[in-house]
C-alpha cells in the first residue's frame, strides 16, 4: 500500500521525511518517492547545463532540440524494430544515439542557414525546429503509434515511474555533474569569452559539442518523466531564479540544482494534494514547471523588495 494515499500538502512531507531513514535501510521505494527522486535527478542534470546555454546564448537552440530529438526517437525505434526485433522495448543507448545524431543535424542545419544563406539564428532555429519536429510527428504518428513512444515523449509521464527509472536519471546526474566538474574551467572561459578561449588554443568546438550532446542526453532521460515539451523548464527556469540571487557560476550552478529538486519535491506533493482533496488526477510533470514559473515570479517579487529597501536605507 502507498503510505502517501490520502495524504494531503504537509501530510505528505510529514511522511516523506519520516521515511527517508527508514528508505536508508533499504524499504522499497514508493510511487511518490521515485517520482521526486527521478524529478529532483533530472533537474539537477538540466540546472547543470542551463546556465551554460544562457550564457552562449543556446537557449532557443536547446528548446529546438528538445523537440527534434523526437525525429530521432522514432527513427531509432524503427530501425531496432527492423534489424533487431522485439516487443517494442528499445534499449536507451539506441535512443540516445538517434537522439543524438538529430541534435547534431539539428545544430548543423541552424550553423549552415546562417552561415550559407546568412539568416538571423533566430530564424534559423524556428525554420530548423518546425521541420525536424514536424517529421518527427509525422514517423511517431506513422510508425511508432503502437508503443506510445510520441505520448512519453511529448507529455511525459511521471506517474508510471519505475525504480529502473531512477536509475537512469540518477546516471544522467552523476554523469553532468561529472563533466561540468571535470571541464568546468574551460566551459566558464569558452562561455564569457570565446574568441579569447580560442587564441589560448582552447578547442572551443569540442566544448560547444559537448554542451549540445549533454543536453540531448538529458532530454532523452527526462522524456519519460517530465517529456520534451517540459524539460526546457528545468534546463532555463532554475537557472533564471538564481540568477536573481548570485552572479558567480559555480553558485549558480548549485542554486539552480537545488531549486529544481525544490520544485520536484514541492510538484509532487502538490499533486498528491490535488489528487486528495479534489480528486484531480493533473500531471505531476506540467505542475512542477508551472511551480518553476511561480518561483520565478515570487523571487522577482523579493528581490524587487530588497532593491527597494536597500535605496531606501541609502
Amino acid at each position: 500500500m502507498n503510505p502517501y494515499r490520502n495524504n494531503d500538502f504537509f501530510q505528505f512531507f510529514a511522511t516523506f521525511f519520516s521515511r527517508l531513514f527508514s528508505l536508508l535501510s533499504g524499504e522499497p521505494l514508493a510511487s511518490d518517492e521515485i517520482q521526486v527522486f527521478v524529478l529532483s535527478c533530472i533537474a539537477i542534470a538540466c540546472a547543470l547545463l542551463g546556465p551554460f546555454l544562457v550564457l552562449k546564448r543556446m537557449t532557443m537552440l536547446a528548446n529546438s532540440l528538445s523537440h527534434t530529438i523526437l525525429l530521432g526517437l522514432a527513427i531509432s525505434f524503427l530501425l531496432s524494430r527492423i534489424f533487431l526485433g522485439g516487443d517494442g522495448q528499445v534499449p536507451l543507448g539506441i535512443l540516445l544515439i538517434g537522439a543524438s545524431a538529430s541534435a547534431l543535424l539539428t545544430a548543423l542545419f541552424t550553423g549552415s542557414l546562417t552561415r550559407l544563406f546568412r539568416l538571423q539564428e533566430d530564424a534559423s532555429v524556428g525554420l530548423v525546429f518546425t521541420t525536424l519536429f514536424s517529421l518527427g510527428i509525422v514517423a511517431v504518428t506513422i510508425f511508432t503509434r503502437d508503443a506510445h513512444i510520441g505520448v512519453e515523449a511529448v507529455m511525459g509521464n511521471a506517474d508510471g515511474l519505475r525504480s529502473s527509472d531512477l536509475s537512469t536519471a540518477a546516471f544522467l546526474a552523476f554523469g553532468n555533474a561529472a563533466l561540468v566538474g571535470l571541464f568546468f574551467w574551460p566551459l566558464q572561459f569558452s562561455a564569457f569569452d570565446r574568441p579569447a578561449a580560442k587564441a589560448m588554443g582552447m578547442p572551443c568546438g569540442f566544448f560547444h559539442a559537448l554542451i549540445l550532446f549533454l543536453t540531448a542526453a538529458s532530454c532523452i532521460g527526462a522524456f519519460r518523466a517530465v517529456g520534451v515539451l517540459l524539460v526546457l523548464s528545468f534546463l532555463v527556469g532554475p537557472y533564471l531564479i538564481a540568477r536573481l540571487f548570485s552572479h558567480r557560476l559555480g553558485r549558480l550552478l548549485i542554486l539552480s540544482a537545488a531549486i529544481g529538486c525544490a520544485a520536484s519535491l514541492f510538484g509532487v506533493a502538490l499533486s498528491r494534494h490535488l489528487l486528495t482533496a479534489y480528486g484531480l488526477a493533473l500531471s505531476t510533470g506540467g505542475i512542477v514547471s508551472a511551480l518553476l514559473a511561480f518561483f520565478y515570479a515570487l523571487a522577482a517579487c523579493v528581490k524587487n523588495l530588497m532593491r527597494r529597501r536597500i535605496c531606501a536605507e541609502n
